[in-house]
């Protein structure tokens, strides 16, 4: 598959597409994974989440991508690695009009400048290159991505109450956001 056209054309920045079983971000995957869970976003980890447990599911990750499985990186002109989204196709036959963002995170250093934006236009851009017209994912109720999702068109479905302990491990409740990619997905049926 080749990369979607670059949203990028005013940002010295570079996107790009993970294959299957390529390490050599491995390290700053991690790193970013640290970042994210220290700073206290909820990505199904713990506070005391170290490298090794990092680079363990950053392991699972890469040796399982493929079509239906997508890791996208975000690097500034410096090669360091700012932000990663990853988006899972549904391949059961009632749902392979829709996919899943998951794990969207940005390096806290980088935050304020959009980059959430820029990896979800392109893995909105990605998605309807594979042929799907619904996009759905969770997060932390009352957190800042509830903004960033609102932000960029995307609709609340509703609250799970207790679906997850943040990284401190208290239980929150987790928000359910859908966007339809085309008119045709957002008409009621």
């Amino acid at each position: 598959m080749s990369e979607p056209a670059s949203p990028l054309s005013h940002h010295p920045l570079h996107l790009s597409r993970v294959t299957s079983g390529d390490t050599s971000a491995l390290p700053a995957l991690i790193s970013l994974l640290q970042d994210a869970v220290h700073g206290g976003a909820s990505l199904g980890f713990l506070a005391d989440m170290d490298a090794a447990e990092a680079g363990e599911y950053w392991t699972r990750v890469l040796g399982s991508l493929d079509e239906s499985l997508q890791l996208w990186l975000l690097h500034d002109e410096a090669g360091q690695l700012l932000g990663t989204v990853q988006l899972a196709l549904c391949d059961k036959p009632n749902g392979r009009h829709r996919a899943e963002v998951q794990k969207l995170m940005v390096r806290r250093s980088a935050r304020g400048r959009g980059l959430s934006s820029v990896l979800l236009k392109a893995l909105e851009q990605a998605a309807r290159q594979q042929g799907r017209s619904l996009l759905v994912l969770d997060t932390e109720a009352g957190s800042h991505a509830e903004t960033v999702y609102t932000h960029l068109g995307w609709l609340k479905a509703g609250e799970i109450p207790a679906f997850a302990a943040n990284p401190d491990g208290g239980l929150r409740p987790t928000a359910l956001y859908y966007k339809p990619l085309d008119a045709a997905a957002a008409l009621p049926r």
